[in-house]
């Protein structure tokens, strides 16, 4: 499962059963329920690996959101082992996915109305990271 966290939408993504390609899924909304909606995803889809997008600035350094990063990952890691599911989980490179997402959107032709919905580039994005994640395991 790939994971593109923000403060206000939650891009997802999962892979195939070969663990080569990683597709969008819808995004959650960041609020209260957004723990309990990724351990229903984690028991549904027999999860047992979440990858998240981790932000750093062009310097490699931590930032803001790189600590709010932090402190999900903390309170997912802790909800996922007091409900008995085994899902590691690992943080992989997210710099620039937004920026990839969006212009795939504006390749693919869609009208501009879709192609500005944040969701959509927040799952796409997931699906990057994911991806990443996938092709670095590979070799």
């Amino acid at each position: 499962m790939g994971i593109d966290y923000g403060s206000q939408r939650v891009g997802v993504a999962v892979t195939d059963e070969e663990k080569k390609y990683s597709f969008s899924r819808d995004f959650l909304i960041n609020d209260k329920h957004l723990i309990q909606n990724i351990l229903k995803f984690i028991k549904e889809e027999n999860i047992i690996k979440i990858i998240i997008g981790y932000p750093t600035n062009l310097k490699s350094e931590k930032t803001k959101q790189t600590i709010e990063v932090e402190m999900f990952s903390k309170k997912l890691n802790d909800s996922i082992t007091s409900n008995g599911l085994k899902a590691e989980i690992v943080y992989m490179d997210e710099r620039f996915t937004s920026k990839i997402a969006e212009y795939n959107l504006f390749s693919s032709g869609l009208k501009k109305k879709k192609r500005q919905e944040k969701g959509l580039i927040d799952s796409i994005s997931a699906q990057i990271i994911l991806q990443d994640y996938l092709d670095k395991i590979k070799n």
